[in-house]
Formats: C-alpha cells, structure tokens, sequence
C-alpha cells in the first residue's frame, strides 16, 4: 500500500531530493482564479452573498449568519461529559504553553538621551477559521482561540461552515470548544466565502486584521488572495507526518502514526525514512494488516497510494536527518536508539514529536502545542501558530537633545551619501 523507494548507494543531492520527495500536488495558484469571484461578490454584496454562495456548496442555508449565544452554551449543556473533560484539559496545557511565548517588552539604552522600547502589541481582532467538511475539528477551535487570547486579542470572531445535520448551525462540538473558551462571536460560514466576510467585513461581522486557521483548498486560495487587505498565517495545504526511525522503532507504533495522519484527507502525506530495510518491509506490512476495517478504510488507501506517501530507505540516519531538513514536514516523529542527538541536528519541522510516546495525535489534542503548522516544506521559512503570530512589535524612540547631538555628523554624512539632503538638513535644523 505504502510505496518503498530504496536510496541507498544513491548520492543524496538536491536534484535527486527534487525527484523523489513526495509532495500532494496541490495548485493553490489555479484555486485562486476560482475563488476570486465569489470573494468579490461578497465584497460587493455581504452577507447575502455569503448566505447564497454557502447554500450552493453547503446544502444548506442558516436563517441567520451569526450563532445565537443560548446555542453556543446548549451545546455546551449537551456536550459528552468525556469530551467536555477531555477539551477543558487540552485547553489548560495550550494556555500554559502560549502564555510562555509572549515575549516581555525591553527598552534599551544606548547612551546618554537615547532610548528605544520594544513593545509587543495585539491585533485588534481576528478571524479564525475552523473546517469543518470531512471532519469536526473542534481541536482547531482550542488551537486558534487559544494563542490569540494568549496574545491579549480583544475581538475574536470564529467561523466554521453550517451543517445539514444540525440546521444549518456549524457542529455543536465546535460550538461547544467556543462557548468553553468564552467566544460567543461565532458565524455559519465556510469556504472562501468565510474568508471573504472576515477579510471585508460584512453586515454584523466587521472585517478583521488577521485570518488564521487550516482549511481546503479553496480556503487556502482565498487567504491568498486576501492577502494584504488583512494578515494570514499561512496557506495550509494537506496534513504530513514525517516519521525518521532506525531499527528500534516498533513498526506497528509507527504504521499506525502513519495511518492516523492518513485520516485527515486523501491528499494527506504519510512519509518514512528509514535506514533499516527490515524496519521499512514491517511496517508496510503492519498498514496492510491494520488498515482494512479503519473508519475511513477508503480515504486512508487513497492517502497512503498517493504520489505524496512513501517509504524512502537511505543509507545510514545522518542521510535520513538531511532527507528529513529537505522535506520539512508539518510533523516529524523521531524513533531511533539516540532521539536526542539526532533531534540536534534536525533544522526544518512544524513540530518535532520526540520519542515513541510522543506521538503526533497527541500534538493534535492534547501535548499543549499547536496543531495549526506550516506545510508543503513552508516549515523552512515559517512557524506554526503561536501566541507571537497575534503580536506586532512597536518600537518607540525617545531621544534627548544630547542623544541626537552625539549622532547628527554621522546621520548627516549617511543622508547626503544617499541623495538625500532634506534627512540631513531635518537634523542640522535643531542644532543651528
């Protein structure tokens, strides 16, 4: 089911990377044109626009956009009381997590009268974006609200799309995870579309500053094509677990870590590198004994059949390390006889998942992490949604008179050195 490519003898260069790392193909870039119209419709139109355009992809059209709140806390009333226990913990472990990534304010002096402050800063509000087609991630919710409130966010909007099943509500296990956290902002919405209404605004939902949160396809266009009116955390493309092991993992440990991921969608990547032969043909045998009778049987084969799951079999773990920094997955497990040495060496994950009881379904819940992490290789240049991600940093400069007189000669030269003689002259002036 899972393909094996064998590289050993093979020299690792980055052509040979380029060709046999498995990646979803995903065309963001196409999904652009296809979501533009219906983002300036809702531009133009509002909420009827949103309403409408949900109607067609959804089934089904809510009576009003926003929740009412006396839903939000019915839900939570009627939600099961393991699942209710289960989300309140996973709460308390990510407020723990994201109150220690605010960075402290500092203000520096360097020297007589000259003073600059570092003040980090929240957004005024956000949108956060909760899917909802395949699945019921009230996870995301957690993983959303949570960073932001973290953050200091004092106007929190979630939208997630309506539900035939629950009249055209969002799921009650979202709605639940909301009213736990205390947002009682909530909308009907899904798709490009949802993007659309946060980005503008529209009746009764103004427009936000930052959109955050995983989503299809189309969400992920959306979100580009927004860019720039409002912020975004990044394009989310299919889940990816990474799994870089030796012979001492335990295959079934590993085929089932592997097959969870699969779950997720069927453009999902399931990836193991290996230096072990034997490592790799046992666990492609434990995903074919424990894969039939799964939930999502059909999904998971498509997941792990796909061009972006594969067995890859280098020579020795240093190789395996620089295949794992090349591919730069959203999840890497790590499974090996020394998981601290080579965790030194690893550069490029969304999150690194150490040791064989650190799976990557208890980042996906309950680790106190965040689940929302950058995909497609992203994980080289960004970082999963963190409590930094609803902060901006301010600086505030308070010079004296001594502070300038000791730097006019030097700004000056610089001014004039680039043409520009006014910079310059704005200094003189307070010294003629």
């Amino acid at each position: 089911m899972l393909t094996i490519t064998d590289l050993r003898g093979t020299e690792i260069t980055a052509e040979v990377l380029e060709s046999v790392l498995p990646r979803a193909e995903v065309d963001v870039t196409a999904a652009v044109e296809t979501v533009r119209p219906l983002l300036e419709r809702v531009r133009a139109e509002g909420a009827s626009a949103v309403l409408e355009i949900g109607e067609g992809f959804d089934g089904v059209r809510p009576a009003l956009l926003r929740v009412a709140p006396d839903k939000l806390q019915r839900a939570l009333d009627d939600l099961d009381p393991d699942v209710r226990a289960a989300l309140e913990e996973s709460i308390r472990r990510a407020r723990l997590v994201h109150a220690a990534q605010r960075p402290a304010d500092s203000t520096v002096e360097l020297g007589e009268g000259a003073v600059v402050e570092n003040h980090w800063l929240p957004v005024g509000r956000v949108g956060l974006y909760v899917p909802g087609g395949r699945a019921v991630y009230p996870s995301s919710v957690v993983m959303n609200v949570v960073p932001a409130q973290a953050a200091g966010v004092s106007s929190l909007a979630v939208t997630s799309p309506p539900q035939r099943d629950h009249h055209g509500d969002p799921h009650p296990v979202v709605l639940a995870a909301c009213a736990l956290l205390g947002v009682d902002e909530v909308y009907a919405a899904g798709g490009a579309q949802a993007i659309a209404m946060l980005a503008y605004g529209v009746e009764g939902c103004p427009g936000v500053d930052i959109i955050t949160g995983p989503g299809n396809v189309y969400v992920a266009a959306a979100k580009r094509a927004v860019l720039g009116t409002v912020g975004i955390d990044a394009e989310a493309g299919p889940s990816e677990i990474a799994v870089l092991a030796d012979d001492s993992a335990n295959p079934a440990w590993v085929a089932a870590d592997l097959i969870s991921q699969s779950e997720h969608d069927p453009m999902a990547a399931s990836v193991l590198i290996t230096n072990s032969a034997e490592l790799a043909d046992q666990v492609v045998a434990e995903i074919e004994a424990q894969v039939p009778g799964a939930t999502l049987e059909q999904q998971i084969r498509q997941a792990l059949t796909g061009p972006q799951s594969r067995v890859l079999i280098v020579d020795d773990l240093d190789t395996g390390i620089a295949v794992a920094n090349a591919y730069a997955s959203e999840h890497l497990e790590i499974h090996t006889h020394d998981n601290e040495a080579v965790l030194a060496n690893i550069s490029n994950a969304g999150a690194v998942f150490v040791g064989p009881y650190s799976p990557v379904p208890l980042g996906d819940y309950s680790s106190g992490s965040n689940h929302v992490l950058p995909t497609s290789g992203s994980a080289r240049f960004s970082s999963g949604l963190n409590t930094v991600s609803f902060l901006r940093l301010q600086q505030r400069i308070r010079y004296q008179e001594t502070g300038l007189k000791e730097l006019q000669r030097g700004i000056v030269a610089l001014a004039h050195s680039e043409g520009l003689h006014a910079h310059g002259d704005a200094i003189d002036i307070r010294f003629d």
